[in-house]
């Protein structure tokens, strides 16, 4: 697994759930996923989604990857880690 590109985002900081950035991976060398949003959640917490296809999310991940990827992306835009 990779990232592939990283892009800060500047979304005001008065939203509830406020996106950091966006994140284009490689899971496998067969599977690359595009446009995923860190976003912080109200309680402080940074978690790492996947893009919507419509009104539903492309993907979804195990509670184990999702912390992964989670941990790649807060790495790879620089923000600060969450306190586990």
């Amino acid at each position: 697994m990779r990232i592939l590109y990283a892009e800060l985002v500047d979304e005001p900081a008065s939203k509830p759930t406020r996106c950091l950035g966006t994140v284009d991976l490689e899971l496998t060398p067969d599977v690359r996923m595009y446009g995923l949003r860190l976003l912080q959640m109200p309680d402080g917490k940074k978690i790492l989604f996947a893009p919507h296809a419509g009104h539903r999310r492309a993907a979804t991940f195990s509670l184990k990857l999702a912390r992964t990827l989670t941990a790649m992306a807060i790495e790879a835009l620089g923000v600060a880690a969450n306190d586990d």
